[in-house]
């Protein structure tokens, strides 16, 4: 990750496979935050956009610092495809001018900003130069999407994604192990996967759950209104899941820090490589990441 000494707000987040990006954070928080689970973005609870001027001049110190070693931009924060599209283009032309080797400018993305913006400005923003979208909708299960409080349905994702791949975007779409939590571990695997299958994406990767202090989420589970499923259903959900997702061909990653067992493959092509690690893990044959490895 390249990170200039330029405003940051707050913490920032990227998935793993932005780690050597140059880092723009464009936006300040995230326009829904309200899911019941997330924990990212409540140090900054009033959305709103960066100045743009400040983004260019942020680009421009970059690109005295770094010039033609930047290849991947990632910009933040939780949903900056929110931005308007004059903003965008801005941003991606002054990229382009600083950065000669740039190859790939990506972004979180929700559904809803997909829909808003429409065909005709997605494509804008394809020829201008965004080409990865983030998106997570952590669950196909409508009933696990309302109690997380997503702000979406399973429906909303897969036109979403028809969207996108008109505009000729791709698509990284994630989901979310234990969402649903004991009571619809079954549900939310199985619509996840068809969910998978739908969007269709190029890589597909699932994360794992962490109940964090002082979410809604947690105040539900001190209640004892959700019980996240322990570690071998969460490992029997990535198996329900890896058994039924098909999408055409996807590069497939649970490498991220919050999960038991990191894998790596492409769907549906090693499914049944990947099957045969799994139940290993829940026969006790393959180690898991300790708990102490593991984060957000």
């Amino acid at each position: 990750m390249l990170r200039v000494p330029v405003r940051f707000v707050g913490k920032v987040y990227r998935p793993p496979s932005e780690a050597d990006a140059l880092l723009l954070q464009a936006s300040i928080g995230c326009s829904h935050n309200r899911c019941t689970y997330c924990d990212m973005y409540r140090d900054k609870p009033v959305f709103r956009p960066r100045p743009v001027e400040e983004c260019l001049e942020d680009l421009r110190t970059a690109g005295a610092q770094y010039g033609s070693r930047v290849q991947k931009l990632f910009v933040t924060d939780g949903d900056a495809l929110v931005l308007p599209v004059e903003a965008w283009e801005r941003i991606l032309g002054e990229a382009r001018r600083q950065f000669p080797a740039l190859r790939r400018v990506s972004c979180y993305a929700m559904a809803r900003n997909v829909l808003d913006h429409g065909p005709e400005a997605l494509a804008a923003l394809r020829a201008a130069g965004l080409t990865r979208l983030y998106i997570g909708p952590e669950s196909g299960d409508d009933v696990t999407l309302r109690r997380i409080a997503k702000g979406s349905n399973a429906a909303t994702h897969v036109e979403a994604a028809r969207l996108a791949h008109e505009a000729g975007m791709e698509l990284s779409v994630i989901f979310l192990l234990g969402a649903g939590g004991v009571e619809r571990s079954a549900e939310h695997a199985i619509a996840s996967a068809a969910l998978a299958t739908a969007m269709n994406p190029a890589y597909l990767s699932a994360l794992t759950l962490t109940v964090v202090p002082g979410t809604p989420l947690h105040r539900l589970e001190q209640r004892g209104s959700f019980v996240l499923p322990d570690v071998p259903a969460l490992l029997g959900e990535l198996r329900t899941f890896v058994a039924l997702a098909s999408p055409d061909n996807a590069v497939f990653r649970t490498n991220h820090a919050s999960n038991y067992l990191p894998i790596a493959g492409n769907l549906p092509t090693d499914r049944d490589r990947i099957l045969r690690v799994l139940d290993g893990a829940l026969g006790g044959s393959v180690a898991l990441r300790p708990e102490w490895s593991r984060g957000l």
